[in-house]
């Protein structure tokens, strides 16, 4: 058990590095909140330095009167919900089916939770290349060898294969539960 000196000395210890982490989420947010209520524009050459004109809620009402706006938020609410319904019922799926002893338990458990170490931006590469590419993805060779026309997924099926994509790189998260 913990005595009340070193809690203390626990506390004193670790204050660095949550000073260092508040500052390093409230400085961006910060300045995000400060930009959003002036007229800057840097890649038409504004600066800091050149003063920025107040323009309040200015930007938020033409950012919600665009007519991209409603589009967006329900393109946004279908890939949340298909991520999410593809992740929780695969993830179900796949807990209940590693729980079971099974031969090659622990390299299989190995392959189903790597793509949670891939980053990102290196994800969505693979993906493109490897998978998706119409002329020389692994998809494309399938749909030739049976004598099908490839298909340009990221053209055709554009919102259906990020959503295949997110939900296989969070599909670990969901085993862990």
């Amino acid at each position: 058990m913990a005595t009340r000196q070193s809690r203390t000395l626990a506390r004193y210890m670790m204050a660095p590095a949550v000073i260092l982490l508040l500052g390093w989420m409230l400085v961006p947010l910060t300045m995000t909140l400060f930009f959003s209520f002036k007229k800057y524009l840097p890649l038409r050459g504004d600066s800091l330095d050149n003063g920025l004109e107040w323009v309040g809620f200015q930007n938020f009402v033409r950012f919600i009167s665009s007519s991209a706006f409603w589009p967006s938020v329900s393109t946004t609410i279908i890939m949340v919900g298909g991520v999410l319904v593809i992740t929780v019922v695969l993830g179900v799926f796949l807990a209940i089916l590693l729980d079971q002893p099974l031969w090659g338990q622990g390299p299989l458990r190995i392959l189903v939770i790597a793509p949670f170490f891939v980053m990102p931006t290196v994800t969505a590469l693979v993906w493109k290349n490897m998978f998706l590419d119409p002329v020389n993805g692994l998809f494309a060779h399938l749909w030739k060898f049976f004598g099908l026309a490839p298909v340009e997924w990221l053209v055709d099926y554009s919102l259906g294969s990020i959503i295949m994509i997110v939900s296989w790189q969070w599909l670990p998260f969901a085993l862990s539960f």
